[in-house]
């Protein structure tokens, strides 16, 4: 284990059982024209946070950890999107409705693909999730069991709905979760500001929260303690 500087306190970081989860870094959310956009929302909040999550996801790729992305999205027929979901609010555009980047939150459109920066390597795990957790109907907890994981470090969007309820899932699955600060937004800052205190709140009664900055210099140093021994 090396230690983390994180909030509530020192996380006991083990890279080589812990995996970098990417939580929907869409184009559907981040670039204008896409579902995030329809709703009336500013992207560009989201889109600040693409370089720390490059810089980290590169760094945790030269490490040789595991990297799991995730997608929200729909069959095209929809069948597996609740009516409660797609009806609810009265955005510009629908779930499945055609927008600048095809139907909004369809599987395969180019909305629904993750952003140039951040594409996936081949190797890698895609989750195509049709709820807001990365575990509702999805395969997740099969792949992270089957590569012995039990920790997760958390980026992506939004902060408050599917990076929270991803984290809370994991939380109930007996996953150790550490969200990074910069590498998450959300199109509402303050949602972001109170999410990161009810993460940690309670002695960290959902998990850890810590800057990019940190989560680098634990891997580098778990790194370099691996390769002297």
């Amino acid at each position: 284990m090396t230690p983390l500087p994180a909030q509530p306190f020192d996380f006991p970081f083990d890279p080589r059982h812990c995996a970098l989860v990417i939580i929907d870094m869409q184009r559907d959310f981040i670039e204008p024209g896409g579902f995030g956009a329809s709703l009336g929302n500013d992207v560009t909040r989201l889109q600040a946070i693409v370089p720390t999550c490059a810089t980290l996801l590169a760094a945790w790729r030269a490490a040789g950890g595991m990297v799991v992305h995730t997608r929200e999205g729909h069959v095209s027929d929809l069948s597996d999107c609740p009516p409660a979901k797609r009806m609810r609010g009265k955005p510009g555009l629908r779930i499945g409705d055609l927008g600048p980047m095809g139907r909004l939150l369809v599987i395969g459109e180019p909305g629904h693909a993750i952003v140039s920066a951040l594409v996936p390597l081949p190797g890698e795990v895609v989750i195509d999730k049709p709820g807001k957790g990365a575990f509702y109907n999805t395969p997740l907890q099969a792949e992270l069991q089957r590569r012995g994981i039990h920790q997760l470090v958390m980026l992506g969007v939004t902060t408050e709905v599917c990076v929270q309820t991803t984290m809370r899932e994991a939380n109930d699955r007996g996953y150790d979760c550490l969200l990074v600060e910069d590498g998450t937004a959300s199109y509402f800052p303050e949602f972001k500001r109170v999410t990161l205190a009810m993460v940690t709140a309670q002695g960290g009664i959902v998990g850890w929260v810590a800057p990019a900055a940190a989560v680098q210099a634990a891997l580098q140093t778990a790194l370099a303690l691996e390769g002297a021994a």
